[in-house]
């Protein structure tokens, strides 16, 4: 009996152990996970002169990002005007689109010189949220009122239709090259009646708290059940060996 207390006893010690153990990854994973998937200016790599898009979001097949590079790098070429595109999965905790955008911008292009000819659009897919930034000889060939338009009607308009993100990236391609060509702008695509305008994306705030909740519940539900179940399996196999030892 005092064999079995003791071992009862010891048990007691290792589901404590196992129970601080767990409480200690609930606090690491509800603290770090969420904000390690954030993307920050500091997290985009230096740019290069054949780069024409960077999709951390993975939101671009390889055969379109082609297409799109394609023509980006024959406008640089005609014309002098470069278009570059940034996919984000989510932005760091106070960052907006146009926050971020401003600082990758000066951060590529720290002269006013080197922005001149710069257009730099970027989306994040957690919002949708969309920015554009111009540099001074852009604006005199696309207005700004042209450059929202790409980012808020023909980025946006394929997205509340499906999230159709290829089709987004190359209609905005296309509209952008167009007017960058000096070519009268085509205008943002029809919008369809059944469009749902508002409301359509998850807030990037309620996105992050439902994933922090599920981590959280997960490791209480392991928390509970795990050191129940060592136990109940310890409980099985000792009564033999208790048997032999009396």
């Amino acid at each position: 009996m005092k064999q079995l207390l003791n071992r009862f006893l010891s048990c007691k010690k290792y589901i404590a152990k196992l129970i601080v153990l767990l409480a200690m990854m609930i606090f690491v994973f509800s603290t770090f996970t969420i904000p390690a998937l954030a993307t920050g200016v500091y997290n985009m790599p230096n740019l290069t002169s054949d780069t024409w898009i960077v999709d951390e979001a993975d939101l671009i097949s390889r055969f379109n990002e082609g297409q799109i590079s394609s023509a980006f790098d024959e406008l640089a070429l005609q014309t002098g005007n470069e278009v570059r595109i940034v996919t984000v999965r989510r932005l760091d905790y106070g960052e907006t689109p146009e926050s971020f955008t401003k600082a990758l911008f000066e951060k590529w292009f720290p002269t006013k010189e080197a922005q001149a000819n710069q257009t730099l659009l970027m989306i994040d897919s957690v919002t949708n949220g969309t920015a554009i930034l111009t540099g001074d000889k852009i604006k005199s060939i696309m207005p700004d009122d042209i450059a929202e338009s790409v980012a808020s009607e023909t980025i946006l308009v394929p997205l509340r239709n499906g999230n159709k993100y290829n089709q987004a990236f190359l209609d905005a391609q296309e509209r952008l090259v167009t007017v960058l060509s000096g070519e009268p702008d085509p205008g943002p695509p029809e919008v369809k009646n059944d469009v749902q305008v508002e409301g359509t994306f998850t807030k990037a705030e309620d996105t992050d708290q439902e994933n922090a909740t599920a981590w959280i519940v997960g490791l209480l539900i392991a928390a509970t059940v795990i050191p129940m179940a060592t136990y109940y399996i310890y409980l099985v196999f000792q009564p033999s060996s208790e048997g032999k030892e009396s």
